[in-house]
């Protein structure tokens, strides 16, 4: 049996409601680790597909109580090697990632749009909150590394773009 959105959901609000600081669960190829602490998980083997791998304290949502999450993700794609030249545009947080705000609007950018610092290029949900994917640099979008509603990890490229 796989996890759902829904799963994951529950599983961050039981979390944040326990006494527990660190939690670390592994459920086929979904992985969740969550600290309300800051702990910084070990890091992995060497021998292991490198891949990004969360952040601890990496806010999950803006719960009042101020607690925050390391990661609750499934197994992330591979990320292509990142051109010289290309800047990446990284997720502010866990959680599922939009490109545009609404099913029937059109995505916030496409590949060869031109973008100035600070524009929103997505968004990230987690629990019904919405958070605003800006860009630091001004560029062009050069590709785009995940697609409109995969799951996402803190500090996961989301976008590459060549600087101005």
């Amino acid at each position: 049996m796989e996890l759902t959105e829904d799963d994951v959901i529950e599983i961050l609000s039981l979390f944040e409601k326990s006494k527990f600081d660190f939690l670390q669960l592994q459920h086929g190829e979904r992985k969740i680790t969550v600290s309300k602490g800051g702990y910084a998980p070990p890091a992995e083997p060497a021998a292991s597909t490198p891949t990004p791998h969360p952040v601890a304290g990496a806010p999950v949502a803006a719960p009042p109580s101020g607690h925050q999450a390391a990661a609750a993700v499934p197994a992330p794609k591979p990320v292509p090697a990142v051109n010289e030249g290309l800047v990446p545009v990284t997720a502010p947080m866990v959680g599922k990632f939009y490109s545009a705000a609404s099913p029937s609007d059109p995505p916030y950018v496409e590949v060869g749009t031109q973008v100035a610092a600070g524009t929103t290029v997505g968004l990230i949900e987690v629990m019904k909150v919405f958070t605003s994917i800006k860009t630091e640099i001004a560029g062009t979008i050069e590709q785009i590394l995940v697609s409109n509603g995969d799951f996402v990890e803190f500090g996961q490229p989301l976008y590459l773009i060549r600087p101005d």
